[in-house]
């Protein structure tokens, strides 16, 4: 009997597993249309040379020592560079990826739940909501959040590690803990809150913590405890000095934690009814109704209050269930605001499960003794999750590209100076200059005080040709950000249009002193010592040096650095110089089909021959 029961309970296993994996793979198939977005996918991969470079000793140093984007996550960052290495900027790679971690960490949430506590079918419905819900289609559908599906496969690796301790301690065994913690705080620091969820764990349903047990399962845990403590100060430090942790001073504490009790109950109530999930929801502020966070804590106490008398020694899986959820959302709850939103449908990615345990040992646990219980659990575990996999499908879709995403947020959000401020990049992006203005208005109206929309709306007018709109809000975008560096560059690039040659050079000084290698500043003033209408302002020796100095530096725009140098040498009479330099700026523009300068080049050429100069400079 034992042995066919073990045959039955074995084939079970592996049918939900399947299950699992087919169920993950129609929810999420509409991924593989999926381009990558400029909201962030540009910082991680699409724009970041690192990445793209592939695996290097050189990008891994960087990985290491890095903290773009306002963390330190290298493992995060040796993935995306190993999918740069494998399949370059392929889209649907980089998405495939992402999802065959969301599956793998979906098993491995089955295993551990079903090891622990013998419920097959429970733990089955919890890796399934977790699979399927739609709030973790940000997790798994947005390229930059790899980050979130790579640390949750160590979260679920250490609890496997942990579990095999647990069965029998040795130290070889706490070390392969206290190893895939480590690596997994490499990944994303949301997994500081872990030791606690094992001492959650060894309360239900290990059963280890008891109270002649619990000082000694806490010093057991030390070790972990340290590697908390250390990857909280290095976030910190990575977020403070980056800016990214700047909200904490306009936002006082009170808005903070009225804040934080609204969403807790918030993503309770996303959790249950997955409806208006956006990419970005913008922070209330101090205008966050005060009745909100009232009836907030009240639900928090009252839900408490409940959870503590039903637990007892029989429903410890509520306690379990209920401290999961609120303990794992603390380190992204809004406490420490880091970001502009308020909350985000990936901070459920792991906290989610605790919610998701109490509906399926709940659910069993009321429909026990009813006489129907197999027919109707079963009927409603398949309706709640083809629900959610309708719903995932469906989500999914509105991460298809940068207007997909951006019109879905609007479309269910209210006063979102970001989200108009993304859909303006994509509309420049495809070169719709006029829709991209309108959208960078938009976004000004409701944040009238955000550098980089001023920076994007000057570019989008400077491409109009309207100078003088251009350079005002130039301006405003380097007197909010002193350190703006590309909008002072393009300052200086549109004073010079209009003339303003000895204001354009302060500008380009100006980034020079924040990016001393800066190549495009570096040019610019070449160009104007070597081309400025008034010629005893030209200084063709100084703007050959500087030329030069440019070109040795990159690659990026070489053709017109050269350009630069050859007209440099011109106006210093050395023409068969400009000439030899001129013809390897031709070969350059030629590779890079950049139509105006081939026919600028092969008309200073012209001139050249003759030794002359062209008497109306190009700017």
């Amino acid at each position: 009997m034992s042995k066919a029961r073990g045959k039955s309970e074995n084939l079970q296993i592996l049918l939900i597993c399947l299950g699992l994996v087919l169920a993950t793979a129609i929810a999420f198939e509409p991924v593989r249309h999926n381009d990558f977005v400029s909201y962030d996918d540009a910082m991680y991969v699409t724009e970041n040379p690192r990445a793209n470079e592939g695996v290097s000793l050189k990008s891994l140093r960087w990985a290491f020592t890095t903290t773009h984007t306002s963390n330190w996550h290298p493992l995060t960052w040796l993935s995306h560079m190993l999918d740069c290495e494998l399949f370059g900027l392929n889209p649907l790679w980089h998405h495939l990826v992402n999802l065959l971690f969301h599956t793998a960490n979906t098993l491995l949430l089955f295993w551990v739940l079903a090891r622990l506590t013998g419920a097959v079918g429970a733990s089955g419905f919890v890796a399934a909501a977790f699979a399927l819900h739609p709030l973790h289609v940000e997790s798994v559908a947005w390229v930059a959040e790899r980050k979130d599906v790579l640390s949750a496969l160590f979260w679920m690796l250490t609890i496997v590690a942990y579990i095999r301790y647990t069965e029998r301690a040795s130290i070889w065994r706490f070390s392969l803990v206290f190893l895939a913690f480590g690596v997994g705080l490499t990944a994303k620091p949301m997994l500081v809150t872990l030791p606690f969820v094992l001492l959650l764990l060894d309360y239900w349903p290990l059963r280890r913590l008891q109270k002649s047990t619990a000082h000694r399962l806490i010093c057991e845990k030390i070790p972990l405890f340290v590697l908390t403590t250390v990857s909280s100060i290095v976030t910190y430090l990575a977020q403070e000095t980056t800016g990214a942790t700047e909200m904490v001073e306009n936002l006082a504490l009170t808005t903070r934690i009225n804040n934080a009790l609204v969403c807790y109950v918030g993503y309770i109530g996303k959790m249950i009814y997955p409806s208006g999930l956006a990419v970005l929801y913008p922070h209330p502020g101090a205008s966050l109704p005060a009745w909100r966070p009232i009836v907030s804590i009240v639900a928090l106490v009252l839900i408490t209050a409940g959870i503590i008398y039903l637990a007892g020694r029989s429903r410890r899986y509520l306690a379990v269930g209920w401290l999961w959820y609120l303990g794992t959302l603390v380190p992204v709850i809004g406490l420490v605001q880091v970001g502009r939103q308020c909350m985000a449908d990936r901070y459920t990615y792991l906290p989610s499960v605790g919610l998701f345990i109490i509906g399926a040992w709940g659910a069993a646990e009321l429909l026990a003794k009813w006489r129907y219980r197999k027919v109707m659990l079963s009927t409603s575990v398949l309706l709640v999750l083809a629900a959610l996999l309708v719903c995932t499908r469906i989500q999914v879709r509105h991460w298809r590209n940068n207007f997909t995403l951006c019109e879905r947020a609007l479309s269910v959000t209210e006063n979102n100076p970001v989200m108009h401020y993304s859909l303006g990049n994509a509309f420049r992006s495809e070169n719709k200059l006029d829709e991209a203005i309108t959208q960078y208005r938009r976004a000004l109206r409701i944040e009238p005080e955000h550098s980089r929309t001023h920076g994007n709306l000057a570019n989008a007018l400077l491409l109009k040709g309207r100078l003088e709109e251009a350079t005002e809000h130039y301006r405003q975008a380097v007197q909010l950000d002193p350190h703006y560096v590309n909008a002072r560059y393009n300052l200086g690039l549109a004073l010079s249009k209009q003339g303003n040659f000895t204001e354009a050079i302060t500008h380009y000084r100006r980034v020079l002193a924040l990016e001393p290698d800066n190549t495009a500043a570096l040019n610019g003033i070449a160009w104007i010592l070597c081309t400025h209408p008034d010629k005893k302002h030209r200084d063709p020796g100084r703007a050959i040096a500087l030329a030069k100095r440019a070109a040795e530096l990159t690659e990026y725009n070489k053709a017109e650095i050269l350009d630069t140098l050859a007209t440099g040498y011109a106006e210093a009479g050395q023409f068969d110089k400009a000439m030899g330099i001129s013809r390897s700026a031709l070969k350059l523009a030629l590779d890079e089909q950049n139509d105006e300068l081939v026919t600028r080049l092969r008309q200073q050429l012209q001139l050249y021959s003759q030794n002359k100069l062209s008497p109306e400079p190009h700017q």
